[in-house]
């Protein structure tokens, strides 16, 4: 995955904007104004593409015992995000879907637990 197509994919929800709070490089996706609830982190210059992701605690740990590129959250509550290292261990659509399951989580949206 590029950072180009997380991009597009995130810019499509409504009240996400961008914003770089700790300066050029790491990109954050916020929902909802004026602060914002972070939804994404980004590690613009990674490579492979480092993405974090706010996600249900029981959901995160499972994926991080299944996969070995799903790690706890860097520098986060590491109960509830995880960082994916876009290696292509989880597609396109699974780090997609988990962004909109982060998504929801921060726009206060009712999920299932899992």
């Amino acid at each position: 995955m590029t950072r180009e197509e997380f991009n597009t994919f995130i810019m499509q929800f409504a009240d996400v904007w961008l914003d770089y709070p700790f300066g050029e490089g790491t990109a954050v996706y916020k929902y909802g104004e004026p602060e914002g609830k972070i939804v994404a982190i980004v590690a613009e210059q990674s490579s492979p593409l480092r993405v974090s992701l706010k996600c249900d605690p029981v959901l995160a740990r499972n994926l991080r015992e299944k996969y070995e590129t799903v790690l706890p959250g860097q520098n986060l509550n590491k109960k509830y995000w995880n960082t994916i290292i876009c290696t292509g261990q989880l597609s396109n659509d699974e780090v997609f879907d988990l962004a909109r399951l982060s998504y929801r989580l921060a726009a206060g949206e009712e999920v299932a637990s899992y």
